[in-house]
């Protein structure tokens, strides 16, 4: 049996955990913000809360990663999954801060639907990040962020269809149109962690 001389820094899972939970509440909020329009200052202000906590974890999380011997997975792994992540609330947040900006009118039918899938991938996500430790049943909310994504499209092209269909102020249609580019986006970001968390665990097989 070998023994492992230096001990591996095992607290990068839990902040990967802390960030992904945070990414999953932001996601919450931000269905919230279209869907209950009298929010939209709570929900933004807490999405920007939750943002700025998030930026401190993935700071740590890198900071740490500078003064650690022996890492619990590839350092470039490591380093990927902090910033994937990282990348999926800030666009939460800049979803959420477009929203306020641009002050919009009642959302479009469907803008529900869009979010919802948000949710739903981010909520996969973080259960797949909190049972990385382990390596248990990471594969399958991996398999299931890819399926939402897939979903996400077919949302998002029916609604952008339907926008160009209905809207008739031009400006609305720039307005609206950044909103599902940028929750579309936050979709695919999230499958990007989730293509990141199925490489670790392959790799670590």
């Amino acid at each position: 049996m070998a023994i492992r001389l230096l001990p591996r820094e095992e607290e990068f899972f839990d902040l990967f955990v802390e960030v992904a939970t945070r990414a999953a509440e932001a996601a919450g909020l931000l269905y919230d913000l279209f869907t209950h329009p009298e929010r939209q200052q709570y929900c933004v202000d807490s999405i920007k809360r939750l943002e700025n906590e998030a930026d401190d974890l993935t700071h740590e999380l890198v900071n740490r990663l500078d003064r650690t011997f022996i890492t619990p997975i590839d350092r470039e792994d490591i380093h990927l999954l902090a910033s994937d992540l990282d990348d999926v609330i800030d666009r939460i947040d800049g979803t959420a801060r477009r929203a306020e900006i641009f002050r919009l009118g009642p959302a479009p039918a469907g803008i529900a639907d869009l979010c919802d899938v948000v949710r739903r991938i981010t909520a996969e996500v973080a259960e797949a990040v909190r049972k990385l430790r382990g390596r248990n049943d990471v594969m399958k909310h991996c398999i299931e962020a890819k399926r939402l994504e897939e979903e996400g499209d077919a949302v998002y092209h029916e609604m952008l269809g339907r926008l160009f269909d209905t809207e008739r102020d031009p400006i609305g249609i720039i307005k609206w149109k950044e909103i599902y580019d940028n929750l579309e986006t936050a979709i695919d970001e999230a499958e990007d962690v989730a293509n990141d968390l199925e490489s670790i665990v392959i790799k670590h097989a």
